[in-house]
């Protein structure tokens, strides 16, 4: 039987679209087997530099051997680590427990782990304008969102206001200092709003800056700041507002322990 040439057409056509989705679908597999190995790589380096953290020292030897001009216990073996630990971070009921690192800029950690290696995770870190031994009036922190729940994406709970009732106070530990953590301002933003504002003016400035993310949040709550205080600034990505330039922002006044 003779095949006809627009026959032949025919099939070598559907061989290139099955090809071409065959292609897609391996070029997509890989992409997911990659993100999945990042997770669990980041999944575990982060228990290990947790229990390193938690282990070195018990709660008595922290207090006891506290001091304001040198670097506490229990950053010391970690520090020797990576020299770009400036602080820890953590949140009761979420996955926010983590070291916090600072460079000269805002971008290496975007997509480096506590390893200095490549991580679509990335880190969360500390804003370079930012004097983590003396703090200024407002302290950035960044994180990434992600699908499993790592890094910054458990600050989504605060907008919820059982979560936020019960969760009003965190620990924030620096190298030198233990603060704790007062939440007194949630809400999403774009970038257009100069929230991350670090250097200010005059006590005024700062005190008009306050009024406006008090008014910017989502909830009222009893936590007052003044221009006496300083802030801690928590941000991640958020999408409801703008896909690229929504911010979720968690602030809350330092109290400095002991």
């Amino acid at each position: 039987m003779k095949v006809r040439k627009g026959d032949d057409m025919k099939k070598s056509l559907k061989i290139i679209i099955v090809i071409g989705y065959l292609t897609v679908f391996l070029f997509a597999a890989h992409g997911l087997v990659n993100i999945a190995v990042d997770y669990y790589q980041n999944s575990k380096e982060t228990d290990e530099v947790q229990e390193k953290f938690y282990d070195t020292v018990s709660a008595e030897e922290k207090e006891d051997n506290h001091d304001s001009d040198t670097v506490r216990p229990e950053f010391q073996d970690l520090l020797k680590e990576n020299d770009d630990l400036v602080g820890w971070v953590k949140i009761e009921d979420t996955k926010i427990d983590y070291p916090i690192l600072q460079t000269d800029n805002n971008e290496d950690y975007l997509t480096q782990n506590f390893n200095k290696e490549y991580s679509i995770l990335g880190s969360i870190f500390m804003d370079f304008r930012n004097d983590m031994k003396t703090l200024g009036k407002n302290t950035i922190i960044y994180g990434h969102r992600t699908k499993n729940g790592s890094m910054f994406e458990h600050l989504i709970k605060f907008k919820d206001k059982a979560f936020l009732e019960e969760h009003r106070t965190f620990p924030f530990e620096t190298l030198y200092d233990s603060y704790e953590a007062e939440v007194f301002a949630v809400y999403i933003t774009t970038t257009d709003f100069n929230y991350i504002q670090t250097d200010f003016a005059s006590d005024e400035e700062f005190e008009s800056y306050l009024s406006s993310v008090q008014e910017e949040s989502i909830y009222e709550t009893d936590v007052e700041v003044s221009k006496e205080d300083i802030i801690l600034t928590l941000s991640t990505c958020d999408e409801e507002l703008d896909s690229m330039d929504g911010r979720l922002v968690v602030q809350a006044k330092l109290v400095k322990r002991g």
